[in-house]
Formats: structure tokens, C-alpha cells, sequence
């Protein structure tokens, strides 16, 4: 091996490093779409010069996980958008009814654990982090529909929010003041269940609170 290979393949080794790093923040929301990729930053926190992390970013650039423009420089890439307003029409519509069916025979446990749940959203709301908001307020959701008596809905429901985790989007990274929004539907909601609401209204609810945020996200793309 000559002095050249020596030096290619710790480059390479290096360039593999800042890959995975990257694809790991990117794969789970703590690097969201649209988030800006400073190859300085990234050197520095990983000891490495910015060749290895320019190497990887052209690598996700090719596997479509990150755009380059001109003057705005490498980006985490944006859902699309087709997908994701088809993704989230459909779950507003499976996602009601699975929840309205869920509420008679919801633990009252479960009603608890999503109080607990929507107060952690609250309480995020001061120190804001995307990737966290979202994964409580996941959690949040399928607390309610979860126990959905007919599986073939539920089945959906998940179909819908595993599809909505594969276009790696959040409104909330975006438009941060949607969070806030979402919490006061969320407590809205429970209010429904607590009272015990006819199914029609949770069902409408839990719809409308959807389609509130696919119109925040089509908004913002749209001014």
C-alpha cells in the first residue's frame, strides 16, 4: 500500500464516519427537512477536516435525503409535498373514526397516560425541539387510537403514520407555532373523552385537528 492509499482510505474511513452521523440525525428528526447542513459545524463536532463531511453530504445528496442550492448551500431535503397531503388527508379520515371507536373502551389508564403526554407537549413548548415535540405528540395519538376494536382501521391508522415517519416531516419543525396550537386541540379532544362525548364529535375532532396542520404546512409553503 502506498502513502497515497494510506491517506484515500483514511479519508474514506472519515467520509463514512460524517455519512452515518448525518444519516442518524437525518433518520430521526433531529436533523428535519429544510434543516441547514454548515459543513464547518459538522467537521467540528466530528474532529474531522470538512473534505470527509462534503463527501458524505454529496452521498445523501445522491440518495435524495439532501438538496443543494445555490447561496443557500446544503440542506436537509423537503418531504414531498403530494405525499404528504395525500398521507395526511387520509389519515385525518381513519384516524377520527379509529379514534371514535377506540373512546368507549378506552382504559381509563390510557386517558392518564395521554393527559401525562399532552402536558410533556406543553411543557416543550418553552426549550423548542422539533424531533421531541414530535415523538411525544405520536405517542400522544396512538394513545387514543390505539385501541381501536377493528383492526383493519387500526391497521390503516398505522400504515398512515409509519408513511407520514418515511417522509421524515414535521408541520412543527417548519412552524414552530403550531405546537402551540396543538396542544389546545389536544386538551380539546380529551375534553371529549373525559365528558364522554358522542363518537361523531370525537371523530370530527380528531379530524379537523389533522387537516389544521396539513393547512399550517400547506400555508407556509404557499404564502
Amino acid at each position: 500500500m502506498t502513502a497515497g492509499d494510506a491517506v484515500n482510505g483514511t479519508a474514506k474511513s472519515k467520509s463514512q464516519i460524517a455519512y452515518h452521523w448525518l444519516k442518524a440525525r437525518i433518520d430521526d428528526g433531529t436533523f428535519s427537512p429544510g434543516y441547514r447542513l454548515v459543513f464547518g459545524q459538522i467537521a467540528q463536532e466530528l474532529g474531522v477536516s470538512t473534505v470527509p463531511v462534503r463527501e458524505a453530504v454529496r452521498r445523501l445528496e445522491a440518495e435524495g435525503l439532501v438538496t443543494y442550492e445555490h447561496n443557500i448551500g446544503a440542506q436537509v431535503a423537503m418531504a414531498d409535498e403530494s405525499d404528504y397531503q395525500h398521507t395526511m388527508q387520509t389519515l385525518a379520515l381513519v384516524e377520527g373514526y379509529a379514534a371514535a371507536l377506540a373512546a368507549p373502551s378506552l382504559p381509563g389508564k390510557a386517558l392518564e397516560e395521554a393527559k401525562g403526554l399532552n402536558s410533556e407537549l406543553t411543557a416543550c413548548l418553552d426549550n423548542f425541539e422539533p424531533s421531541r415535540f414530535t415523538a411525544l405528540n405520536r405517542d400522544f395519538h396512538r394513545v387514543l387510537f390505539g385501541t381501536c376494536p377493528n383492526p383493519q382501521v387500526l391497521d390503516l391508522v398505522n400504515r398512515g403514520w409509519n408513511r407520514l415517519a418515511g417522509l421524515r416531516t414535521s408541520t412543527f419543525s417548519f412552524v414552530p407555532g403550531r405546537a402551540h396550537e396543538s396542544v389546545q386541540e389536544h386538551q380539546k379532544i380529551l375534553d371529549l373523552f373525559d365528558r364522554r362525548a358522542p363518537a361523531g364529535e370525537i371523530e370530527l375532532a380528531v379530524r379537523e385537528h389533522r387537516l389544521t396542520t396539513l393547512e399550517t404546512f400547506l400555508a407556509w409553503r404557499h404564502p
